[in-house]
C-alpha cells in the first residue's frame, strides 16, 4: 500500500487509509467522504474538514469523535448530534425528563462538571441510559437534542450501524493490492 498511497504511511512496510463519511441514512449511501492517512485521528479528521451539514442535521457518531469544542461547535451551527458517552463523563444532572418507556433506563439534563469540559462545551446536554434487550447491553447516549423520545435518540444511534456494514463491504469487496498496481474492482 505505501507504494501505492505514498502519503498513507503507517509504518515501514505498511501503509493505511481511514475514510471518514457523511452517510445519508435515506439513500443509504454516503454523501460526502474525505481519506486520512490512517495515524490520524478521527476527531482531528473532522475538525480539519468541511463536512457539508445543514442546520437541523442529525450527525450520529462514535466515541472517538468526542470532543467537547467541536460538539459545542455542531450545537452553535445547530446541528444536533448523538453519540456514547465515555464511562469517564464527570457530569452534574440538571433535571430529568419522565421514563414511561421500557428500555430507558434514565433521561436526565447534565452540566459537564470538569473545568476543562465545562469551559469547551458550556450548555447543558442530554444522557439517556437505555438498556438493549437484542444485545443484552446497557448503552450511555449523550446528545444535544431534547425534543426527540429517548428511545427515538437510541434509535439513530443504533442506524449508526449502517456505515459500520458499509464499511466492511467496503474490506470484502475492494480489494487493495499491497503492490505497486492499482486495485482492480471486482467483476
Amino acid at each position: 500500500m505505501p507504494s501505492v498511497f505514498p502519503w498513507a504511511k503507517f509504518r515501514k512496510a505498511k501503509g493505511a487509509i481511514k475514510m471518514h463519511c457523511l452517510y445519508n441514512h435515506s439513500g443509504a449511501l454516503p454523501s460526502f467522504m474525505t481519506f486520512t492517512d490512517g495515524k490520524r485521528h478521527e476527531v482531528t479528521a473532522v475538525k480539519e474538514t468541511s463536512f457539508p451539514l445543514s442546520p437541523d442535521s442529525i450527525v450520529s457518531v462514535d466515541k472517538a469523535y468526542i470532543d467537547y469544542t467541536w460538539l459545542y461547535s455542531l450545537h452553535t451551527q445547530k446541528i444536533w448530534f448523538v453519540t456514547r458517552a465515555k464511562s469517564t463523563i464527570d457530569y452534574a444532572v440538571a433535571g430529568q425528563h419522565p421514563i414511561s418507556v421500557r428500555g430507558i433506563i434514565r433521561d436526565e439534563r447534565i452540566s459537564l462538571q470538569g473545568q476543562s469540559t465545562r469551559n469547551k462545551y458550556p450548555q447543558d446536554l442530554r444522557l439517556i441510559k437505555f438498556y438493549d434487550d437484542e444485545r443484552q447491553k446497557t448503552l450511555v447516549f449523550l446528545t444535544n437534542n431534547f425534543r426527540l423520545a429517548a428511545t427515538t435518540i437510541a434509535q439513530i444511534y443504533k442506524s449508526r450501524w449502517q456505515i459500520e456494514l458499509f464499511f466492511k463491504w467496503i474490506k470484502q469487496n475492494l480489494k487493495i493490492n499491497r503492490s505497486s498496481e492499482p486495485a482492480r474492482m471486482p467483476s
